[in-house]
């Protein structure tokens, strides 16, 4: 029997709180201007993100939680993955035009940045985004699914009766997309879901690529 999604057993958040402060930490490390934003900006948006956690977690009005908690999650990791772009872009542009610019030092450590939120931001837009989110998941109510994962191809007695994926499956798939340029745990059904990976596959490139390897070959030189 489907469960209504505020009535549902939730999932737990804080491995998503935590990833949400690793993101936001990565990002204010970044040097300003490459960053493109001020760094209180990035806070007010980390807060905005964790309070619907909380409230999903202390289980009172769950159903509008988890309404508001898929809402500013999808809008801030939006925002953050174009900032993300720009600040590729910015670097890449930088690189041509302006190398001098640029030590080998702060090339590094902007490209490990970059690629780490990559990562993080696109684990947070997967488990939003499939089967409807986390709560519509918990509630078996969601829609058809946007990932396909390999567990749910397992014997049925190797899972248990009623698994679903949780936020750590979607952080290896992103960590798997980013590193392998392709699928590998999960997937992509939907139209939508391969253009986000696509999207993180085509950002994880150009950082390893073009700017680590521009970092790595001023270093070395």
């Amino acid at each position: 029997m489907k469960m209504p999604a505020g009535e549902a057993r939730v999932e737990p958040r804080w491995p998503v709180a935590v990833t949400t402060f690793v993101v936001i930490l990565v990002l204010a490390a970044l040097p300003g201007r490459i960053r493109l934003m001020p760094v209180w900006i990035l806070y007010v948006a980390g807060v905005a993100m964790v309070v619907p956690m909380a409230g999903v977690s202390l289980g009172v009005m769950r159903a509008r939680w988890l309404s508001l908690e898929r809402a500013v999650t999808l809008l801030v990791v939006a925002v953050m993955i174009a900032t993300t772009l720009a600040a590729l872009v910015y670097l890449v542009v930088a690189m041509v035009t302006r190398s001098s610019e640029l030590g080998g030092l702060e090339l590094l450590s902007s490209s490990v940045a970059a690629w780490v939120a990559n990562v993080l931001m696109f684990a947070l837009l997967y488990w939003q985004i499939d089967r409807g989110g986390p709560g519509a998941r918990a509630g078996g109510a969601g829609p058809r699914p946007d990932l396909y994962f390999s567990a749910e191809g397992a014997p049925p007695d190797a899972l248990p009766p009623d698994w679903r994926p949780t936020f750590v499956d979607y952080l290896f798939l992103a960590f798997s997309t980013a590193t392998a340029f392709s699928a590998t745990d999960a997937m992509p059904i939907t139209a939508r879901a391969k253009m986000m990976m696509m999207l993180e596959s085509s950002i994880s490139l150009v950082t390893i690529v073009v700017v680590a390897a521009r970092a790595i070959n001023v270093i070395g030189g």
